[in-house]
């Protein structure tokens, strides 16, 4: 829908101007509630500045919370919308720890949050309304015929119907030969021979073609009647013989490339933004955190059973290439390393114990973030015994080594974590891991790890 690129990009400034104006209103409902003045202080209007910074930096990762039009459910504009808050959220905490900005009132931000989420959430509630009542107005008709009777061109209109596009209207198919007993037949307005004099008689604004593309001539004689009638000629090609499933088109150079699953971490800059998350996130976490609770965690192991105080192991990572992953040792001291960990298992000590509920043991492995051997949202790395044996029982279980292996998953935020004796959940375990890769977003790992935080702290039934 590329005529409609120019009311997307307007549709984004014209939201972020708004959400600022509404921030700017938040901050002043805020200060009233919190000192009774609607007038703000110096340091506050400096932090709003920051603040609506922020939010337009959040608005280059979550593009799609400035889009009210139809192509998104109202659910999936909200939760876009609770999302960029949460990430706000985040990067803003952060710049108040870096920069010591302690004398802040955490009151006065609370409210903040409050309000400006409920005013940017009813103005995208009422803006959604607005945007729906304008795409069913004779204002905002583009009229479109589609070429062909077959199953594509029913499934266009079944797509575009289901929408709520800026305006699109119907007008009926055209073909040669189409199928009486078809449950489009009434709309058939006529041969190919009458297509062109009804797109000029009915104000036609885009033509879909979805018959076989062998006949060249053709196509070439409506594209050349699509030109100079100032009609948009699209040509919609039948893959469903080719696969069963959604599949990205693109284009190297002028030739067209399809890939039957979306690969977001194959573009380069999507690899370089999460590598360098990754190097940022687990750097902050061996200098902030890991000397703090190292000697703690290490003492509590020593004192209760001999050993290391670290747990090496070989695990396959990106393309089954194997790295030494490191942990902290959860167990006594034995031969049994390639046998999962089971409820109420013997070899586990009861520090260990509360390691693994609460995360802790794999701190270590923020050192294999930093080397490159992992990342930190990703598949969770298994065991070399359960590659050889669940590569042969499970289909996509490879598909998951496409990427780097992560400290924690969108499995196991998802409730699939720990034992995986029951064949079908580790079939749900790959499941979620090749959801991950089809659909990663930077937006999506700081999810992961908000979730995977507060399953720390509230503990995991799964964790032994």
């Amino acid at each position: 829908m590329s005529r409609y690129r120019h009311y997307y990009s307007l549709n984004r400034v014209i939201l972020l101007v708004l959400d600022i104006t509404l921030i700017a209103f938040a901050f002043k409902i805020s200060n009233y509630f919190r000192y009774g003045d609607l007038l703000m202080g110096y340091q506050y209007n400096v932090f709003f500045i920051l603040f609506a910074i922020f939010w337009w930096i959040v608005s280059g990762f979550k593009n799609f919370i400035f889009r009210v039009d139809g192509f998104f459910s109202i659910e999936k504009k909200l939760a876009n919308v609770i999302n960029a808050f949460i990430l706000h959220a985040f990067l803003l905490a952060s710049c108040i720890v870096v920069f010591n900005l302690e004398q802040l009132s955490r009151l006065l931000l609370l409210y903040t949050y409050i309000s400006a989420a409920l005013l940017i959430g009813t103005s995208r509630l009422l803006l959604f309304q607005l945007n729906r009542f304008f795409t069913k107005s004779d204002m905002a008709y583009s009229r479109y015929v589609i070429v062909g009777t077959g199953q594509t061109a029913l499934s266009l209109l079944h797509t575009f119907e289901g929408d709520d596009n800026p305006g699109n209207k119907f007008m009926g198919f055209f073909d040669d030969d189409p199928d009486e007993e078809s449950l489009c037949y009434n709309q058939v307005k006529g041969s190919l021979s009458d297509l062109k004099e009804y797109c000029l008689q009915n104000n036609i604004d885009e033509i879909y073609y979805t018959l076989p593309l062998n006949n060249r001539k053709h196509i070439e004689e409506l594209t050349n009647f699509a030109d100079e009638s100032f009609i948009y000629f699209r040509i919609v090609p039948d893959f469903s013989g080719l696969v069963q499933k959604e599949v990205n088109m693109y284009f190297y150079h002028n030739m067209p490339i399809i890939s039957v699953r979306k690969e977001p971490l194959v573009h380069v800059p999507n690899r370089i933004a999460k590598r360098v998350f990754d190097i940022a996130f687990s750097l902050a976490v061996i200098l902030l955190v890991f000397p703090i609770v190292f000697p703690v965690i290490a003492l509590l192991i020593k004192l209760e059973s001999k050993g290391p105080v670290f747990f090496r192991q070989l695990r396959p990572g990106k393309k089954n290439k194997l790295f030494l992953c490191y942990k902290f040792r959860t167990m006594s001291v034995n031969n049994s390393t390639e046998l999962q960990a089971t409820l109420n298992d013997p070899r586990i000590t009861k520090v260990g114990a509360f390691l693994r509920k609460t995360s802790l043991d794999e701190l270590p492995q923020f050192f294999n973030v930093l080397l490159g051997d992992m990342s930190v949202v990703g598949p969770r790395p298994n065991l070399v015994s359960q590659l050889e044996h669940y590569s042969k029982l499970i289909s996509k279980y490879n598909m998951r080594h496409f990427v780097t292996p992560g400290i924690t998953g969108y499995a196991q935020v998802s409730g699939f974590r720990g034992e995986t004796k029951d064949m079908r959940l580790m079939e749900k375990r790959v499941e979620y891991d090749v959801q991950y890769m089809e659909n990663w977003s930077f937006m999506m790992d700081i999810k992961i790890i908000f979730l995977t935080v507060w399953n720390m702290i509230k503990g995991e039934k799964n964790a032994y």
